[in-house]
């Protein structure tokens, strides 16, 4: 009997340790681990590793047209339904407006309240804004043409959209989308092999972070990154994960649910790195895949909550950091301007501080040299922007698909995300 428990409990932990140590999450999560370490021990060659996390995010950013594209193609003419498709459009972009408005505002209220900018500048990093403040300069304002010219996820979404009700018109549809089904397939199954790069791609992203920029350069300003994280985890508890209990699920089984994609957007600070494999979980879990694919896409430029959050809390920062007193008028114009401003920090390297910088010029009290002193920081502040951006879109997607019933999960999908 005891050879027999004995067995058995050698069975279990075999059980166990296979499990693990075939688990992408393990060796996402050792990976980051493993480059927090090169960066702080030895920073130059950590920096070499830029190469490896950027090939790895450029590899993956090959698989984001072709899913966008089969996935709203797929969804919009399995549907059948025009009118709701344009539904499910206007509500996702009303959606949009009112929580990112929400993530504004609970930046600005967190910085007033723990007052991040209340510190001595003389002990900043100091670095060139100028490239920033130029771009931000040479503009007139914000330009819609440009913003859609420069956007490939948006590009693509467009033309899905058109090429997809057109099929709905077409006598031979059936064949078109059996042969578009199958390239799905061919897709998704070619993107499953490239995650097993993942742990690259996050030791690669995370020991250039730490050894280019260095973890001295957050002491200065811990203050601040400890604001952001705190009301970054503020917003996805209390706002997101109030929005999900409304609908009787779980923010904490959710974020369990996507937590490789979560480890994988931490180690790259890049939510295009977990585009894809993030569209295809929400179709597992349950969204039906016209909601996914045409939520997540334009998700990815209209609901950027982390952004919004930092965008606002920079600018109260900056504030604090100089002094200026600013009115409640002026407050209600800042979220005004970052409620359009905003919108232009998707999908590009450093735009963020160019619509920071257009926000500054055009309140015309806060230095717009004042950027020189986040710049230091901001790529630690990146990976809170990223993930809350990530799960803020699957927090839409799951919303959207409820309210159309278009939410219909196995049984196992739907017991794990119940509260």
């Amino acid at each position: 009997m005891e050879i027999n428990l004995t067995t058995s409990d050698q069975i279990q932990k075999r059980s166990f340790t296979k499990r693990l140590f075939t688990n992408l999450t393990f060796w996402v999560l050792i990976a980051i681990i493993a480059g927090i370490v090169l960066g702080t021990t030895n920073p130059a060659l950590a920096i070499k590793m830029e190469i490896v996390g950027k090939t790895f995010v450029d590899i993956i950013k090959l698989f984001i047209a072709p899913i966008i594209f089969l996935t709203i193609v797929l969804g919009i003419s399995g549907m059948g339904d025009l009118k709701k498709v344009g539904r499910i459009g206007v509500k996702s972009l009303v959606y949009f407006e009112i929580v990112t408005t929400f993530a504004l505002a609970i930046g600005i209220f967190v910085a007033y309240i723990i007052r991040p900018g209340h510190i001595d500048r003389s002990g900043l990093n100091i670095q060139d804004p100028s490239k920033y403040t130029k771009a931000a300069e040479s503009g007139a304002g914000f330009d819609w043409g440009k913003f859609f010219m420069s956007n490939l996820t948006l590009q693509v979404l467009a033309v899905a959209i058109v090429i997809g009700v057109a099929l709905n018109f077409y006598s031979k549809r059936e064949a078109v989308i059996g042969v578009l089904g199958k390239a799905s397939k061919l897709v998704f199954g070619g993107l499953r092999y490239v995650m097993y790069l993942a742990p690259l791609g996050a030791f690669g992203g995370m020991a250039y972070t730490i050894g280019k920029f260095g973890l001295q350069t957050l002491i200065p300003l811990g203050k601040l990154m400890g604001t952001v994280y705190l009301t970054m985890a503020l917003f996805v508890f209390v706002i997101l994960g109030s929005i999900l209990r409304y609908f009787n699920l779980s923010i904490f089984s959710f974020l369990k649910y996507i937590k490789e994609e979560l480890l994988l957007v931490l180690g790259t600070s890049s939510s295009e790195s977990a585009l894809p494999s993030i569209m295809k979980k929400l179709e597992q879990l349950g969204c039906s895949k016209s909601v996914v694919g045409l939520v997540i896409p334009t998700g990815y430029s209209f609901n950027l909550d982390g952004t919004s959050i930092y965008l606002s809390m920079a600018v109260i920062f900056l504030a604090q950091l100089y002094n200026v007193h600013l009115s409640f008028a002026e407050m209600l114009s800042i979220i005004g301007i970052l409620m359009l401003t905003s919108k232009g920090a998707a999908g590009v390297t450093g735009s963020g501080f160019i619509v920071l910088a257009s926000t500054l010029t055009a309140i015309h009290k806060i230095p717009v040299e004042g950027l020189a002193f986040l710049l230091g920081a901001d790529k630690f502040m990146s990976e809170a922007r990223a993930i809350t951006n990530i799960i803020g879109n699957g927090v839409a997607t799951i919303v959207i698909a409820k309210t159309e019933n278009e939410f219909h999960p196995g049984e196992g999908n739907i017991l794990a995300l119940k509260k």
